[in-house]
C-alpha cells in the first residue's frame, strides 16, 4: 500500500489549523477549530482504509486482498455524527453567549487569573515514596522504614517487634 502524500499534508494543515484556532478565545474560532480537527481526522480515517478496492460483499473468486475494508468508512460515519453533534452544541452555547452578553469572548475571572500565577511545584504530589504502602502488594515494612510510613497506617498495624516485620492487620473472626 502506498501512502498519498497530498492527503497526508493536507490533513497536517488542518490539524495545525485546528488546534490553533481552539486556543483561541472567541467561541467561533473554537468552533472553526474543531470543525477543522473533525475534518482532518476524516481524512486520516480516510487514508487507512487504502485504495478503492471492491465492495465487501463476499463472493468466491475473488481473493480477500481485492476487498475494500469497510471499517474505516464505518468510522467516518461516526465522526461525522459525532462532529455534527458537537457543533450543534457549539452554535448553542455561541448564541446563547451573544445573547447575555453580545460578545462570543470569554472573559478572564480573578480564579482564572489566581490558577494562572500559581507554582507548578506541588510538594503533595512531587514528594518521593519511600515505600509501597499499597494494600494490593505484598510489602514487608522493615523497622527502618517506619519513620516514613504514615501514622494513620501505623495506628491500624500497631507499631512491629524489634527487627521484625509488620504484618498486615488481621481481621477478627467471631
Amino acid at each position: 500500500m502506498s501512502i498519498n502524500l497530498t492527503l497526508l499534508l493536507v490533513m497536517g494543515v488542518l490539524y495545525a489549523i485546528g488546534i490553533y484556532l481552539l486556543l483561541e478565545r472567541s467561541l467561533t474560532r473554537v468552533l472553526l477549530g474543531l470543525m477543522l480537527l473533525a475534518n482532518a481526522t476524516n481524512i486520516l480515517l480516510l487514508t487507512t482504509g487504502g485504495y478503492a478496492g471492491l465492495a465487501p460483499i463476499f463472493a468466491q473468486d475473488i481473493g480477500a486482498a481485492a476487498y475494500n475494508d469497510p471499517l474505516p468508512q464505518a468510522f467516518i460515519l461516526t465522526s461525522i455524527v459525532i462532529s455534527f453533534a458537537v457543533t450543534a452544541f457549539m452554535l448553542s452555547l455561541i448564541y446563547r453567549s451573544w445573547l447575555l452578553s453580545r460578545a462570543d469572548e470569554i472573559q478572564d475571572d480573578r480564579e482564572d487569573r489566581r490558577v494562572a500565577q500559581q507554582d507548578l511545584f506541588d510538594a503533595e504530589e512531587d514528594s518521593a515514596i519511600a515505600v509501597e504502602v499499597s494494600d494490593f502488594h505484598e510489602n514487608q515494612h522493615t523497622a527502618a522504614n517506619l519513620e516514613m510510613i504514615p501514622r494513620v497506617i501505623l495506628k491500624r498495624e500497631g507499631p512491629p517487634s524489634k527487627g521484625a516485620t509488620a504484618q498486615p492487620p488481621r481481621k477478627d473472626t467471631p
